[in-house]
């Protein structure tokens, strides 16, 4: 169970999905039921079937930032800035550059005629702390940004709104919440018109989200740390639904990671969580889930199998690759419930 190694499965490369289908609920849906062990093969507006009127879906409202610049030294030398997290002191936040050997700790950076940086510092895991001087730098990190993809993404896409979800708000994620990017706003409203709730938290998601496992042993693994916020009304809505018999449904392992952090914690309603889900574990919360398919050998993957049962899991992964299912960001989608 602790085997890092237990956790990987073969994937043809042309089933990592490069741009997502239109409209978004058109994408194929694998609905597990993890008691049964289970599997029907659906679309994801037939989701609507499965949920309940006494239920409350959850989502993660974070918005992707345009967190990828291009830049120069100011010797001329080409760079790139990825922004991780803004930090208390204005204008000056925590960021990946390339390449790393080259910009060191008092380099200049220079990106538009209205946005120029200094790096502050140059930290153990490899990430800098840079300040950037200009007139309204946020609106200028705005126009000349780009919204970051995975890696494995390597088409780029015609409109950067697909890779947000329709209720993106809440500014500050480099990567989506992809559960989410299946809903639309009908079927959002379809299932709202019977009598379903629907509550909103945020988490902003971390580069830390691609990074793999490196230690053999899973249980040795330090997740990333990425800040959420949920308010007291919305947590005591979801108190009183699981206190009436409704269940909680988390769209995203975002949602997962903050309703189970305020389970453990319920008075820090803000605040950085960096909860590590792997087998076995105690879900306070969270009744079904609403997933993505994850990367091979990832903490997201190590989650679902705890929320699903490992054996589970991986029978829905290698039924999902025989039956050509679309991978990862852009991909197909899983209900577990």
């Amino acid at each position: 169970m602790y085997n890092l190694e237990e956790y990987d499965y073969e994937l043809d490369p042309m089933l990592i999905a490069q741009s997502p289908v239109e409209p978004r609920d058109s994408c194929r849906l694998l609905v597990v039921d993890k008691k049964e062990k289970t599997f029907e093969d659906k679309i994801f507006r037939d989701i609507s079937q499965y949920i309940e009127k006494d239920d409350i879906i959850v989502l993660n409202n974070t918005r992707v930032i345009p967190a990828r610049l291009f830049g120069t030294k100011d010797s001329g030398a080409k760079i790139e800035v990825l922004l991780l997290e803004k930090l208390d002191k204005p204008n000056m936040w925590k960021c990946l550059v390339k390449p790393g050997g080259k910009i060191k700790a008092s380099s200049r950076l220079l990106f538009s005629k209205n946005l120029s940086a200094n790096v502050i510092d140059h930290l153990q895991d490899g990430s800098r702390i840079i300040e950037f001087e200009g007139n309204d730098v946020w609106k200028e990190i705005c126009l000349i940004g780009q919204t970051p993809l995975p890696p494995y993404i390597h088409e780029k896409i015609d409109d950067p709104e697909k890779y947000q979800t329709k209720y993106a708000k809440v500014e500050g994620a480099v990567a989506a919440p992809t559960a989410g990017l299946h809903f639309t706003s009908e079927l959002i409203e379809k299932i709202k018109a019977k009598g379903t709730k629907f509550a909103e938290l945020t988490l902003h998601v971390g580069l830390g989200t691609f990074r793999p496992i490196k230690e053999n042993d899973i249980r040795n693994h330090q997740i990333h740390e990425e800040y959420y916020s949920i308010d007291k009304d919305t947590k005591e809505i979801i108190d009183q639904t699981k206190k009436n018999g409704g269940r909680v449904i988390a769209v995203g392992t975002t949602v997962v990671r903050t309703l189970e952090t305020v389970g453990r914690f319920p008075d820090r309603l803000v605040g950085k969580t960096d909860i590590y889900i792997y087998p076995p574990f105690d879900f306070k919360y969270v009744d079904c889930l609403i997933t993505s398919f994850h990367l091979p050998k990832s903490s997201l993957l190590l989650l679902v199998s705890a929320f699903s049962g490992y054996d589970t899991v991986m029978n829905a992964y290698k039924k999902a690759v025989a039956d050509h299912y679309r991978f990862f960001s852009f991909g197909d989608a899983m209900f577990i419930k």
